[in-house]
């Protein structure tokens, strides 16, 4: 009788444990939150991943590093050339493929593994061109095929598999439909396919110390992809994001909550340069020296605005800051809440690599007619996101026959000799980037020299060689933690075994 008792009451309570559980699961389920994730949901996350950019000091960290920008709170490791770890990082990625696998039809399917494609070639890019060669064809596999230490590829391997990426990536999307979850571009088919064929001709202009290589083919595929594929045609085009006041997507600089917006100071590799050219860009990136405008100069005088040497010894650049004769970046950067779009790649980009490909003699295009391309886009750019008042323009409007004069004296100007007409072509990429696409002005001077920065051997924080800007970021720590083995085959194979930031990765040899 006791037993049957017992009985009786373990199987009471299970039974009110069993209650208890289901009331707790509906309990602590919040029905606002989706439980399972959906494509558009993927989709979303990884193209705010690719084109956003980090707020406050950190959004100015590659400015730093590309020579725009000098920084007067402290001693910058980038300003002074001084790196460290480079990222290889793909977790951004590592569930890229649901998106096609979640799709409710195939041809939605189509468009969502387009786009993992064109993540895929970004994230492997951005990697190979920060440390050299990477784990590609094992990567990402750890789930799939339990391969939690993959081996490094050459950096040859890595660039031909990129561009393989790539070329899937515009035929999916040429065969896929409108899809859900694009803050970009509303999931329009035809402008990913436009952003995957212009930035893969970004990816082969990176390339072009190896024209000679038969399995690259960078003649061959750059050809190809202009005469025969959508590209940007407009800056309606851009691969940016809009900023708006809503909370997580106001301007990166932007004045409220940022104690930093005291230090940037618009630097000389800048500032001289549209000086030289009496560019009315300078009105738009800058504001004038207080100390000019105190002594009589007005806002609309190119004299106004005085940039400081980022090369120069900190101590000294404090010193130039206290006497208030140097030109803080312009109003729209920190007074708008908007600002401007943050570009990671543009039509003005595409305008100039066109150019440098024609320059090359890759293409029969005629070289300087991208070049001023360029420059207009580059120009309308940035009259079309700025308000047209004299606290942002200075007077010194950026209008239509400004833009068309400005045009003609730069062709007029445009040098005859392929190495002047590449200079010139680096040169006005840089200016249309101020503040915009993040470190790929040091990737271009780090291939063709130029634009010219000025190193100061007595302010280098590169140790090795004070005389040089390091080529490349070292290894991460973490791969020396978990895949070491791997990575030292890597660093045998590249740089004699030294993970040192001077090495000359395949890319530029």
């Amino acid at each position: 009788m006791k037993m049957k008792k017992l009985c009786i009451y373990i199987a009471m309570g299970s039974l009110i444990s069993l209650a208890s559980c289901s009331k707790f699961d509906e309990i602590n389920t919040n029905p606002e939150t989706p439980v399972q994730v959906n494509s558009s949901m993927l989709a979303t996350r990884i193209i705010l991943n690719l084109a956003n950019q980090p707020t406050q000091k950190s959004f100015m960290q590659p400015y730093l590093l590309t020579k725009e920008i000098a920084w007067t709170e402290l001693v910058e490791g980038y300003q002074y050339n001084g790196f460290g770890e480079g990222g290889i990082s793909m977790n951004a990625i590592n569930d890229a493929h649901f998106m096609g696998q979640y799709a409710a039809t195939d041809v939605l399917a189509n468009s969502y593994n387009g786009l993992m494609y064109f993540a895929r070639a970004v994230k492997f890019y951005e990697a190979t061109m920060s440390v050299g060669d990477v784990p590609y064809k094992e990567a990402l596999k750890g789930e799939s095929d339990k391969t939690y230490f993959p081996k490094y590829d050459t950096q040859k391997e890595v660039f031909l598999g990129i561009l393989n990426e790539l070329e899937k990536a515009d035929q999916l999307f040429a065969s896929g439909a409108k899809f859900a979850g694009d803050p970009l571009y509303g999931g329009d088919i035809t402008k990913w396919r436009k952003l995957v064929n212009s930035f893969a001709l970004n990816v082969l202009i990176q390339l072009s110390k190896k024209e000679a290589d038969a399995d690259l083919n960078l003649k061959g595929r750059f050809q190809s992809i202009l005469s025969n594929k959508p590209i940007f045609t407009a800056n309606a085009d851009n691969f940016q994001l809009v900023r708006s006041d809503k909370s997580g997507q106001t301007y990166p600089f932007y004045k409220i909550s940022n104690s930093f917006v005291i230090y940037p100071v618009v630097s000389t590799e800048i500032i001289d340069r549209l000086k030289q050219y009496q560019d009315r860009r300078l009105f738009f990136y800058a504001n004038p020296s207080a100390l000019q405008i105190a002594n009589g100069k007005q806002a609309s005088d190119f004299n106004a605005y005085v940039g400081i040497d980022p090369s120069l010894a900190f101590g000294d650049i404090a010193d130039l800051k206290k006497k208030n004769d140097y030109s803080k970046l312009n109003d729209r950067y920190t007074e708008l809440v908007s600002g401007e779009p943050t570009q990671q790649y543009s039509y003005a980009h595409l305008c100039f690599v066109v150019a440098e490909a024609a320059a090359r003699g890759w293409v029969t295009e005629s070289s300087v007619n991208w070049y001023k391309k360029g420059i207009e886009a580059a120009m309308k750019f940035i009259a079309d996101n700025t308000p047209n008042t004299s606290q942002y323009t200075h007077n010194m409007p950026l209008d239509g026959a400004y833009i068309a004069s400005a045009i003609d004296s730069y062709g007029n100007q445009f040098p005859t000799a392929k190495e002047g007409q590449i200079e010139a072509i680096m040169t006005q990429k840089y200016l249309a980037s101020f503040l915009q696409g993040r470190i790929n002005p040091y990737y271009d001077y780090r291939r063709t020299g130029y634009p010219k920065w000025k190193i100061n051997p007595a302010s280098s924080l590169n140790a090795d060689d004070p005389t040089k800007i390091p080529v490349r970021w070292r290894y991460p720590a973490s791969e020396y933690n978990y895949n070491g083995q791997n990575l030292d085959e890597a660093l045998a194979r590249q740089f004699g075994g030294k993970d040192e930031i001077n090495q000359l990765m395949w890319l530029l040899k």
